[in-house]
Protein backbone atom coordinates (compact mmCIF):
# COMPACT_ATOMS: atom_id res chain seq x y z
CA UNK A 1 0.00 0.00 0.00
CA UNK A 2 1.75 3.41 -0.64
CA UNK A 3 0.84 4.78 2.70
CA UNK A 4 3.29 2.08 4.14
CA UNK A 5 5.79 2.76 1.37
CA UNK A 6 6.02 6.46 1.60
CA UNK A 7 5.79 6.00 5.55
CA UNK A 8 9.08 4.53 5.61
CA UNK A 9 10.35 8.23 5.23
CA UNK A 10 7.74 10.26 5.42
CA UNK A 11 6.60 8.40 9.17
CA UNK A 12 4.79 11.68 10.34
CA UNK A 13 2.65 12.08 6.87
CA UNK A 14 2.20 8.58 7.17
CA UNK A 15 0.03 8.83 10.63
CA UNK A 16 -1.63 11.97 9.06
CA UNK A 17 -2.85 10.26 5.88
CA UNK A 18 -4.08 7.34 8.25
CA UNK A 19 -5.99 9.25 10.44
CA UNK A 20 -7.26 11.13 7.79
CA UNK A 21 -10.89 10.12 5.64
CA UNK A 22 -8.39 8.87 2.88
CA UNK A 23 -7.15 7.33 5.41
CA UNK A 24 -9.84 5.14 7.01
CA UNK A 25 -11.41 4.64 3.84
CA UNK A 26 -8.38 2.79 2.90
CA UNK A 27 -8.87 0.78 6.28
CA UNK A 28 -12.40 -0.17 4.94
CA UNK A 29 -11.24 -1.51 1.84
CA UNK A 30 -12.58 1.21 -0.48
CA UNK A 31 -10.35 1.33 -3.44
CA UNK A 32 -11.74 4.67 -4.64
CA UNK A 33 -9.84 6.33 -1.80
CA UNK A 34 -6.62 9.38 -2.22
CA UNK A 35 -3.17 7.94 -1.71
CA UNK A 36 0.21 9.27 -1.37
CA UNK A 37 0.27 8.81 -5.65
CA UNK A 38 -3.07 9.98 -6.42
CA UNK A 39 -1.63 13.60 -5.04
CA UNK A 40 1.94 13.87 -5.48
CA UNK A 41 2.26 11.53 -8.62
CA UNK A 42 3.81 7.93 -8.67
CA UNK A 43 7.64 8.79 -10.75
CA UNK A 44 7.55 12.46 -10.80
CA UNK A 45 6.53 13.52 -7.17
CA UNK A 46 5.41 17.07 -6.90
CA UNK A 47 5.56 18.63 -3.39
CA UNK A 48 2.09 20.77 -2.96
CA UNK A 49 3.14 22.83 0.29
CA UNK A 50 5.09 25.29 -2.04
CA UNK A 51 3.00 29.04 -1.99
CA UNK A 52 3.62 28.34 -6.09
CA UNK A 53 1.71 25.05 -6.20
CA UNK A 54 -1.74 27.03 -4.67
CA UNK A 55 -3.32 26.05 -8.54
CA UNK A 56 -1.85 22.69 -8.47
CA UNK A 57 -2.90 21.74 -5.11
CA UNK A 58 -6.51 22.51 -6.59
CA UNK A 59 -6.16 20.61 -9.60
CA UNK A 60 -4.95 17.47 -7.46
CA UNK A 61 -7.71 17.34 -5.43
CA UNK A 62 -10.33 18.04 -8.30
CA UNK A 63 -9.09 14.66 -9.88
CA UNK A 64 -11.44 12.59 -7.34
CA UNK A 65 -13.66 15.59 -5.80
CA UNK A 66 -14.86 16.48 -9.28
CA UNK A 67 -16.13 12.85 -10.27
CA UNK A 68 -20.03 11.89 -9.58
CA UNK A 69 -18.85 8.10 -9.05
CA UNK A 70 -16.42 8.96 -5.76
CA UNK A 71 -18.61 11.66 -4.90
CA UNK A 72 -21.84 9.46 -4.44
CA UNK A 73 -20.12 6.14 -3.12
CA UNK A 74 -19.07 8.62 -0.07
CA UNK A 75 -21.70 10.39 0.58
CA UNK A 76 -20.15 14.09 -0.73
CA UNK A 77 -21.62 16.86 -2.40
CA UNK A 78 -21.23 17.07 -6.07
CA UNK A 79 -20.86 20.90 -6.16
CA UNK A 80 -17.48 21.42 -4.46
CA UNK A 81 -15.05 21.90 -7.06
CA UNK A 82 -17.37 24.18 -8.43
CA UNK A 83 -17.75 26.00 -6.30
CA UNK A 84 -14.54 26.47 -4.44
CA UNK A 85 -13.34 27.31 -8.61
CA UNK A 86 -16.30 30.29 -8.64
CA UNK A 87 -15.43 31.83 -5.11
CA UNK A 88 -12.80 34.42 -5.00
CA UNK A 89 -9.87 31.83 -3.78
CA UNK A 90 -10.24 29.36 -6.81
CA UNK A 91 -10.03 32.52 -9.44
CA UNK A 92 -7.20 33.53 -7.82
CA UNK A 93 -5.54 30.58 -8.06
CA UNK A 94 -6.73 30.17 -11.40
CA UNK A 95 -5.10 33.47 -12.00
CA UNK A 96 -2.11 32.48 -10.96
CA UNK A 97 -2.02 33.64 -7.67
CA UNK A 98 0.32 32.37 -5.20
CA UNK A 99 -1.12 33.35 -2.25
CA UNK A 100 -4.83 32.92 -2.82
CA UNK A 101 -6.11 30.17 -0.20
CA UNK A 102 -6.25 26.71 -2.01
CA UNK A 103 -7.78 23.49 -0.59
CA UNK A 104 -5.31 22.09 1.64
CA UNK A 105 -4.78 26.10 3.06
CA UNK A 106 -8.53 25.03 5.09
CA UNK A 107 -8.57 21.44 4.69
CA UNK A 108 -5.22 20.53 5.87
CA UNK A 109 -2.63 18.82 3.83
CA UNK A 110 -2.47 14.89 5.25
CA UNK A 111 -5.01 14.55 8.36
CA UNK A 112 -8.02 15.68 6.25
CA UNK A 113 -10.94 14.91 8.84
CA UNK A 114 -15.30 15.97 8.52
CA UNK A 115 -15.86 19.53 9.41
CA UNK A 116 -17.58 17.82 12.31
CA UNK A 117 -14.53 15.62 14.02
CA UNK A 118 -13.10 18.70 16.62
CA UNK A 119 -9.81 18.10 15.45
CA UNK A 120 -10.74 19.23 11.53
CA UNK A 121 -9.04 22.72 10.67
CA UNK A 122 -12.41 23.71 9.42
CA UNK A 123 -14.63 22.87 12.36
CA UNK A 124 -16.41 26.02 14.16
CA UNK A 125 -14.17 25.79 17.08
CA UNK A 126 -10.89 26.28 14.68
CA UNK A 127 -12.53 28.32 11.99
CA UNK A 128 -11.33 31.91 13.49
CA UNK A 129 -7.51 30.42 13.66
CA UNK A 130 -7.78 28.58 10.18
CA UNK A 131 -9.13 31.73 8.22
CA UNK A 132 -6.80 33.87 10.54
CA UNK A 133 -3.86 32.46 8.89
CA UNK A 134 -4.56 34.48 5.74
CA UNK A 135 -6.74 36.54 7.30
CA UNK A 136 -5.56 38.54 10.69
CA UNK A 137 -8.11 39.37 12.91
CA UNK A 138 -10.67 37.36 11.28
CA UNK A 139 -14.06 37.29 13.60
CA UNK A 140 -16.93 35.06 14.50
CA UNK A 141 -18.85 37.10 11.75
CA UNK A 142 -16.33 36.86 9.01
CA UNK A 143 -15.80 33.06 9.20
CA UNK A 144 -19.54 32.16 9.01
CA UNK A 145 -19.75 32.65 5.85
CA UNK A 146 -19.54 29.74 3.51
CA UNK A 147 -16.85 28.89 1.04
CA UNK A 148 -18.79 26.14 -0.93
CA UNK A 149 -22.57 27.44 -1.58
CA UNK A 150 -24.76 27.19 -4.65
CA UNK A 151 -25.73 30.75 -4.71
CA UNK A 152 -28.30 30.61 -7.43
CA UNK A 153 -30.08 27.80 -5.29
CA UNK A 154 -28.61 28.15 -1.47
CA UNK A 155 -31.96 29.56 0.08
CA UNK A 156 -29.88 31.05 3.31
CA UNK A 157 -31.32 34.78 3.72
CA UNK A 158 -27.49 36.33 2.49
CA UNK A 159 -27.99 33.87 -0.53
CA UNK A 160 -32.12 35.33 -1.44
CA UNK A 161 -31.08 38.98 -0.94
CA UNK A 162 -27.76 38.33 -3.12
CA UNK A 163 -29.64 37.15 -5.82
CA UNK A 164 -32.35 40.04 -5.89
CA UNK A 165 -29.69 42.20 -5.70
CA UNK A 166 -27.97 40.57 -8.82
CA UNK A 167 -31.56 40.49 -10.85
CA UNK A 168 -32.64 44.19 -9.86
CA UNK A 169 -28.74 45.46 -11.41
CA UNK A 170 -29.45 43.05 -14.60
CA UNK A 171 -32.82 44.53 -15.15
CA UNK A 172 -31.01 47.63 -14.82
CA UNK A 173 -28.36 47.12 -16.40
CA UNK A 174 -30.74 46.04 -19.63
CA UNK A 175 -32.93 48.83 -19.31
CA UNK A 176 -30.14 51.78 -19.19
CA UNK A 177 -28.17 49.68 -22.08
CA UNK A 178 -31.36 49.55 -24.24
CA UNK A 179 -32.27 53.14 -23.69
CA UNK A 180 -29.27 54.21 -24.22
CA UNK A 181 -29.05 52.49 -27.14
CA UNK A 182 -31.99 53.65 -28.49
CA UNK A 183 -31.55 57.25 -27.96
CA UNK A 184 -28.18 57.30 -29.39
CA UNK A 185 -29.12 55.14 -32.74
CA UNK A 186 -31.86 57.08 -33.67
CA UNK A 187 -29.97 60.47 -33.37
CA UNK A 188 -26.69 58.99 -35.35
CA UNK A 189 -29.86 57.70 -38.05
CA UNK A 190 -31.38 60.85 -38.70
CA UNK A 191 -27.73 62.48 -38.41
CA UNK A 192 -26.61 59.58 -41.42
CA UNK A 193 -29.83 60.32 -43.14
CA UNK A 194 -29.28 64.70 -43.22
CA UNK A 195 -25.48 63.91 -44.11
CA UNK A 196 -26.28 61.43 -46.74
CA UNK A 197 -29.30 63.79 -48.02
CA UNK A 198 -26.63 66.84 -48.14
CA UNK A 199 -24.37 65.10 -50.41
CA UNK A 200 -26.56 66.30 -53.47
CA UNK A 201 -26.77 64.06 -56.70
CA UNK A 202 -25.83 60.77 -56.10
CA UNK A 203 -24.22 58.52 -58.64
CA UNK A 204 -24.87 54.58 -59.31
CA UNK A 205 -21.76 52.65 -58.03
CA UNK A 206 -23.12 48.91 -57.69
CA UNK A 207 -26.00 47.41 -59.46
CA UNK A 208 -28.72 45.07 -57.94
CA UNK A 209 -26.67 42.02 -58.96
CA UNK A 210 -23.73 43.46 -58.03
CA UNK A 211 -25.00 43.91 -54.67
CA UNK A 212 -26.45 40.67 -54.21
CA UNK A 213 -22.94 39.10 -55.19
CA UNK A 214 -21.45 41.39 -52.48
CA UNK A 215 -24.15 40.25 -49.93
CA UNK A 216 -23.62 36.50 -50.58
CA UNK A 217 -19.44 36.87 -50.58
CA UNK A 218 -20.00 38.97 -47.20
CA UNK A 219 -22.48 37.27 -45.57
CA UNK A 220 -20.46 33.51 -45.86
CA UNK A 221 -17.42 35.10 -45.36
CA UNK A 222 -18.33 36.25 -41.78
CA UNK A 223 -19.85 33.16 -40.96
CA UNK A 224 -16.97 31.39 -42.24
CA UNK A 225 -14.30 33.22 -40.12
CA UNK A 226 -16.54 33.26 -36.58
CA UNK A 227 -17.31 29.42 -36.89
CA UNK A 228 -13.28 28.38 -38.35
CA UNK A 229 -11.91 30.33 -35.83
CA UNK A 230 -14.60 28.45 -32.71
CA UNK A 231 -13.60 25.62 -34.43
CA UNK A 232 -10.42 26.22 -33.77
CA UNK A 233 -10.70 27.58 -30.40
CA UNK A 234 -13.35 25.57 -29.21
CA UNK A 235 -12.85 26.70 -25.24
CA UNK A 236 -13.71 30.21 -26.34
CA UNK A 237 -16.64 32.21 -25.14
CA UNK A 238 -17.65 32.86 -28.93
CA UNK A 239 -17.47 29.15 -29.72
CA UNK A 240 -19.81 28.15 -26.75
CA UNK A 241 -22.99 30.53 -27.93
CA UNK A 242 -22.58 28.58 -31.54
CA UNK A 243 -23.47 25.59 -29.65
CA UNK A 244 -21.60 21.89 -30.16
CA UNK A 245 -18.77 20.90 -32.52
CA UNK A 246 -21.13 19.53 -34.73
CA UNK A 247 -23.20 22.42 -35.03
CA UNK A 248 -20.45 24.91 -35.80
CA UNK A 249 -18.77 22.01 -38.00
CA UNK A 250 -21.76 21.55 -40.05
CA UNK A 251 -22.37 25.82 -40.56
CA UNK A 252 -18.68 26.16 -41.02
CA UNK A 253 -19.51 23.80 -43.97
CA UNK A 254 -22.53 24.85 -45.34
CA UNK A 255 -21.25 28.54 -45.60
CA UNK A 256 -17.92 27.16 -47.65
CA UNK A 257 -20.45 25.68 -49.90
CA UNK A 258 -22.49 29.01 -50.28
CA UNK A 259 -19.02 30.94 -50.63
CA UNK A 260 -17.95 28.39 -53.53
CA UNK A 261 -21.35 28.72 -55.58
CA UNK A 262 -21.34 32.49 -55.37
CA UNK A 263 -17.33 32.16 -56.59
CA UNK A 264 -18.88 29.87 -59.56
CA UNK A 265 -21.96 32.19 -60.46
CA UNK A 266 -19.21 35.20 -60.27
CA UNK A 267 -17.50 33.58 -62.81
CA UNK A 268 -20.53 32.74 -65.00
CA UNK A 269 -21.30 36.15 -64.47
CA UNK A 270 -17.82 37.66 -65.50
CA UNK A 271 -17.70 35.30 -69.02
CA UNK A 272 -21.46 35.12 -70.05
CA UNK A 273 -23.07 38.90 -69.30
CA UNK A 274 -21.36 42.20 -71.20
CA UNK A 275 -21.73 44.14 -67.39
CA UNK A 276 -19.58 41.49 -65.80
CA UNK A 277 -16.70 41.27 -68.84
CA UNK A 278 -16.94 45.30 -68.51
CA UNK A 279 -16.08 44.64 -64.90
CA UNK A 280 -13.10 42.38 -65.11
CA UNK A 281 -12.20 44.55 -67.88
CA UNK A 282 -11.99 47.90 -65.59
CA UNK A 283 -10.52 46.28 -62.59
CA UNK A 284 -7.62 44.54 -64.76
CA UNK A 285 -4.26 45.09 -63.39
CA UNK A 286 -2.54 47.63 -65.74
CA UNK A 287 0.96 49.12 -65.65
CA UNK A 288 -0.79 52.76 -64.92
CA UNK A 289 -1.79 51.27 -61.23
CA UNK A 290 2.12 50.67 -60.57
CA UNK A 291 2.48 54.52 -61.18
CA UNK A 292 -0.86 55.21 -59.11
CA UNK A 293 0.76 53.67 -56.19
CA UNK A 294 4.38 55.45 -56.68
CA UNK A 295 1.91 58.67 -56.71
CA UNK A 296 0.13 57.73 -53.87
CA UNK A 297 2.96 56.91 -51.78
CA UNK A 298 4.60 60.75 -52.63
CA UNK A 299 1.26 62.11 -51.90
CA UNK A 300 0.99 60.66 -48.76
CA UNK A 301 4.60 61.18 -47.84
CA UNK A 302 5.49 64.30 -49.39
CA UNK A 303 1.89 65.96 -49.55
CA UNK A 304 2.43 65.94 -53.52
CA UNK A 305 -1.16 65.38 -55.77
CA UNK A 306 -2.71 62.08 -55.22
CA UNK A 307 -3.34 60.12 -58.10
CA UNK A 308 -6.38 59.98 -60.54
CA UNK A 309 -8.44 57.00 -60.39
CA UNK A 310 -10.48 55.78 -63.66
CA UNK A 311 -13.80 53.25 -62.54
CA UNK A 312 -11.24 51.55 -60.28
CA UNK A 313 -8.10 52.36 -58.70
CA UNK A 314 -5.32 50.33 -57.50
CA UNK A 315 -7.17 50.09 -53.95
CA UNK A 316 -10.13 48.24 -55.46
CA UNK A 317 -8.17 45.95 -57.86
CA UNK A 318 -5.85 44.93 -54.93
CA UNK A 319 -8.95 43.76 -53.58
CA UNK A 320 -10.85 42.48 -56.27
CA UNK A 321 -7.79 39.58 -56.89
CA UNK A 322 -6.93 39.30 -53.29
CA UNK A 323 -10.62 37.90 -52.87
CA UNK A 324 -10.57 35.67 -56.24
CA UNK A 325 -6.81 34.35 -54.95
CA UNK A 326 -8.27 33.52 -51.23
CA UNK A 327 -11.83 31.95 -52.44
CA UNK A 328 -9.85 29.80 -54.78
CA UNK A 329 -7.55 28.97 -51.77
CA UNK A 330 -9.78 28.35 -49.51
CA UNK A 331 -11.88 26.41 -50.94
CA UNK A 332 -9.78 23.94 -52.46
CA UNK A 333 -8.07 23.98 -49.11
CA UNK A 334 -11.45 23.29 -47.19
CA UNK A 335 -12.76 20.65 -49.51
CA UNK A 336 -9.50 18.56 -49.17
CA UNK A 337 -9.96 18.66 -45.50
CA UNK A 338 -13.71 17.59 -45.43
CA UNK A 339 -12.75 15.26 -48.12
CA UNK A 340 -9.33 14.11 -46.84
CA UNK A 341 -10.47 10.03 -47.09
CA UNK A 342 -10.51 10.63 -50.22
CA UNK A 343 -7.72 12.81 -50.98
CA UNK A 344 -5.36 10.44 -49.40
CA UNK A 345 -6.32 7.98 -51.48
CA UNK A 346 -4.66 9.72 -54.35
CA UNK A 347 -1.89 11.66 -52.35
CA UNK A 348 0.07 11.41 -49.49
CA UNK A 349 -1.49 12.41 -45.55
CA UNK A 350 0.52 14.94 -45.20
CA UNK A 351 -1.38 16.91 -48.52
CA UNK A 352 -3.88 17.57 -46.00
CA UNK A 353 -1.95 18.69 -43.11
CA UNK A 354 -0.06 21.21 -45.24
CA UNK A 355 -3.90 22.10 -45.98
CA UNK A 356 -5.19 22.61 -42.57
CA UNK A 357 -2.02 25.04 -42.12
CA UNK A 358 -3.06 27.12 -45.28
CA UNK A 359 -6.62 27.00 -44.39
CA UNK A 360 -5.87 28.44 -40.84
CA UNK A 361 -3.04 31.15 -41.86
CA UNK A 362 -5.03 32.09 -44.96
CA UNK A 363 -7.90 32.70 -43.04
CA UNK A 364 -6.24 34.47 -40.27
CA UNK A 365 -4.61 36.65 -43.98
CA UNK A 366 -8.06 37.50 -45.30
CA UNK A 367 -9.44 38.58 -41.50
CA UNK A 368 -6.93 41.09 -41.35
CA UNK A 369 -6.82 41.63 -44.36
CA UNK A 370 -10.78 43.22 -44.64
CA UNK A 371 -10.13 44.96 -41.41
CA UNK A 372 -7.38 47.15 -42.29
CA UNK A 373 -7.95 47.61 -45.82
CA UNK A 374 -11.49 46.99 -46.99
CA UNK A 375 -12.91 48.58 -43.68
CA UNK A 376 -11.23 51.63 -43.78
CA UNK A 377 -12.00 52.24 -47.50
CA UNK A 378 -15.39 51.98 -46.73
CA UNK A 379 -16.22 52.62 -43.15
CA UNK A 380 -13.30 54.53 -41.40
CA UNK A 381 -11.83 56.84 -44.13
CA UNK A 382 -13.42 60.49 -43.40
CA UNK A 383 -14.85 60.92 -46.53
CA UNK A 384 -17.60 57.86 -46.60
CA UNK A 385 -17.90 57.87 -42.84
CA UNK A 386 -20.06 55.84 -41.73
CA UNK A 387 -19.87 53.91 -45.14
CA UNK A 388 -19.67 53.65 -48.47
CA UNK A 389 -23.68 53.23 -48.94
CA UNK A 390 -23.02 51.53 -52.53
CA UNK A 391 -23.28 47.80 -50.80
CA UNK A 392 -27.08 48.96 -49.62
CA UNK A 393 -28.47 50.72 -52.85
CA UNK A 394 -25.90 51.22 -55.04
CA UNK A 395 -25.26 54.64 -55.00
CA UNK A 396 -22.77 57.32 -54.02
CA UNK A 397 -22.57 61.11 -53.97
CA UNK A 398 -21.20 62.75 -57.16
CA UNK A 399 -18.93 64.88 -55.53
CA UNK A 400 -17.02 61.55 -54.31
CA UNK A 401 -16.91 59.91 -57.01
CA UNK A 402 -15.20 62.74 -59.04
CA UNK A 403 -12.85 63.32 -56.35
CA UNK A 404 -12.14 59.93 -55.87
CA UNK A 405 -12.51 58.28 -59.76
CA UNK A 406 -12.39 61.66 -61.56
CA UNK A 407 -11.08 59.54 -64.90
CA UNK A 408 -14.53 57.79 -64.86
CA UNK A 409 -16.50 61.10 -64.40
CA UNK A 410 -14.18 62.72 -67.44
CA UNK A 411 -15.12 60.19 -69.31
CA UNK A 412 -18.71 60.05 -68.79
CA UNK A 413 -18.70 63.76 -69.48
CA UNK A 414 -17.02 63.46 -72.78
CA UNK A 415 -19.59 60.79 -73.63
CA UNK A 416 -22.32 63.30 -72.93
CA UNK A 417 -21.09 66.41 -74.62
CA UNK A 418 -20.41 65.23 -78.65
CA UNK A 419 -19.96 68.73 -79.22
CA UNK A 420 -16.65 69.63 -77.54
CA UNK A 421 -13.82 70.63 -79.57
CA UNK A 422 -12.10 67.69 -80.81
CA UNK A 423 -15.44 66.06 -81.52
CA UNK A 424 -17.67 65.78 -84.76
CA UNK A 425 -21.02 67.49 -84.32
Amino acid sequence: MPVKTCGQCHGQEADDVTASVHGQAILKGKGEAATCIDCHAEHQIVGLRNPAASFQTAEACSKCHVSERINSRFGMPNDRVKTFFESYHGLAATGGSTTAANCASCHGYHKILRSSDPDSMIHPTHLMETCGKCHPGASASFVGGKIHVDANHSEEIGMVVNRWVKKIYIIMIVLTVVMLGLHNGVAWWRKVVARRRANGEMVMRMDRGQRMQHFVLMSSFVVLAVTGFALKFPNTWFAHLMGSEEIRRWTHRIAGLVLIAGGIYHICYVIFTATGRKLVGDLWPRWRDARDVVTNVNHLAFGKPKARFGRFGYPEKIEYWAVVRGTVVMGVTGVAIWCKIDVTRWLPRWIVEVAITIHYYEAILACLAIIIWHFYHVMFDPDVYPMNWAWLDGKVSKKWHDEEHPLEAETEAERESPDLPGKES
